[in-house]
């Protein structure tokens, strides 16, 4: 392989495109007629998803993708050879969301605040995914290669039909712990992010540069929640969008869990609360229009490089899991781009070297937890990275980015030095 030339990505720009066009034209409806309620953002998510679910499989074909698992050369199996493959994989899927429902119940917080709108939707969809899921699993058996996964495994074990596959089923718990947590949590946030543009009146923008960039902030994390919920939806196979591991590791886990609800540690009064005495950048600014403008169009250059990232998985953003290697966008500058953006926004944003105490204890807390926070993302970053360090498609990316992208090509001509070719490029 060359390694001069950037390694194809997964997926292209043309589906992220198109699921944001579909959103912007949902959301310019949306404005005119009113529409702010909870349903109304439930249909902005499918606005941006049912465009890269109809580009994915009519223009770019991905179903015919060899890392789909499905194989087309052949003609379906009579159903008679895969019949007791699916039963028993319908028993381990339903299970598997059974356990999820009994999670939820045990979960206080899913029944308080936003997570009681995620209940309702995940409650109505139950009925239609029991439905579906028999058609969908009857015929993509017939079609897979191999049909036995993590889910025919736990039906197995549930069934007594001989030794589960353990590998397979850690592999399934990881998996659907991952879209159970973050799905719930998605669709919980939808309708505030949603209706905090939506309800934005527009003569507000002629107020000055604060407006303007506040209003701008809340378009591109509405963009950023709305592709990563469609993204924990359509884990779908015929997609090229299923999930190909979670990650195994447990540092990967708390990483990335003390990050969300009802872990985070970050929330006032958590560990991590960088908070104490500060106020907002706007706070400091007041009276200064052109370095409210700067900074406020700096604020929404990194918020809008985080949407970008997510903008750039199309149909597949999840934490903690491998569906496929990004190269393109943002990923060819940096192989962590929503996190370095969520940080520079937050440093920016809080100012933790001034507080309004005047306490110089508070500007030491703050700053140091700050850091602490960004040490946090640092983790996440890198236990993602061993995760999928054991894709040969991830390690030929990463070689690339260690010789082109601008931060190592920066440090390099800091020492000196230059980029060695691997021995695969010579």
């Amino acid at each position: 392989m060359d390694m001069e030339t950037r390694p194809r990505s997964a997926v292209s720009m043309a589906v992220g495109l198109v699921g944001l066009a579909g959103l912007a034209l949902w959301l310019i409806v949306a404005r005119w007629f009113g529409m702010d309620g909870p349903l109304a953002g439930l249909v902005a998510v499918a606005a941006c998803g049912l465009p890269m679910v109809v580009w994915s499989l009519a223009v770019e074909r991905v179903h015919r993708n060899p890392s789909t698992g499905l194989d087309w050369s052949r003609p379906l199996r009579p159903w008679r050879e895969t019949i007791d493959i699916s039963l028993a994989k319908l028993t381990g899927l339903w299970a598997t969301w059974a356990l999820i429902a009994f999670a939820y119940c045990l979960g206080r917080w899913y029944w308080d605040g936003g997570y009681l709108f995620a209940m309702e939707v995940l409650q109505t969809a139950v009925p239609v995914l029991l439905i579906i899921s028999l058609p969908y699993v009857f015929w993509i058996d017939r079609r897979l290669a191999e049909p036995r996964d993590g889910a025919h495994a736990f039906g197995q074990f549930l069934l007594g039909q001989g030794t589960a596959d353990r590998a397979a089923l850690a592999d399934h718990f990881r998996s659907w712990t991952v879209k159970g947590f973050f799905l719930a949590f998605m669709i919980s946030i939808v309708p505030g992010n949603y209706a905090e543009f939506i309800r934005t009146p527009l003569e507000h923008l002629g107020r000055g540069p604060v407006e303007i960039a506040r209003w701008l902030i809340a378009l591109m994390f509405l963009i950023d929640v709305a592709f990563a919920t469609v993204g924990y939806v359509l884990t779908c196979r015929p997609l090229d969008a299923h999930i190909r591991s979670a990650n195994p590791y447990l540092g990967g886990w708390v990483a990335a869990l003390i990050c969300y609800p009802p872990f985070i540690l970050m929330n006032p009064g958590g560990p991590l609360d960088h908070h104490s005495g500060t106020a907002d950048w706007t706070w400091w600014l007041d009276g200064h229009p052109l370095l409210l403008g700067i900074v406020g169009a700096v604020l929404v250059l990194l918020t809008g490089y985080y949407a970008w990232a997510t903008v750039a998985f199309g149909l597949r953003f999840s934490n903690l899991t491998h569906r496929g290697i990004l190269t393109h966008g943002p990923y060819r500058w940096t192989k962590h781009p929503a996190y370095l953006a969520k940080n520079g926004f937050w440093w920016l944003a809080t100012t933790p070297l001034a507080v309004t105490t005047g306490n110089p204890v508070d500007i030491v807390r703050n700053t140091a937890v700050l850091g602490l926070v960004s040490g946090v993302y640092y983790w996440r970053a890198r236990t993602e990275e061993k995760h999928l360090g054991a894709d040969p498609a991830y390690r030929a990316y990463a070689d690339w980015m260690e010789r082109h992208a601008p931060i190592p090509r920066l440090l390099r001509r800091i020492r000196g030095g230059r980029a060695v070719a691997p021995a695969a490029a010579e």
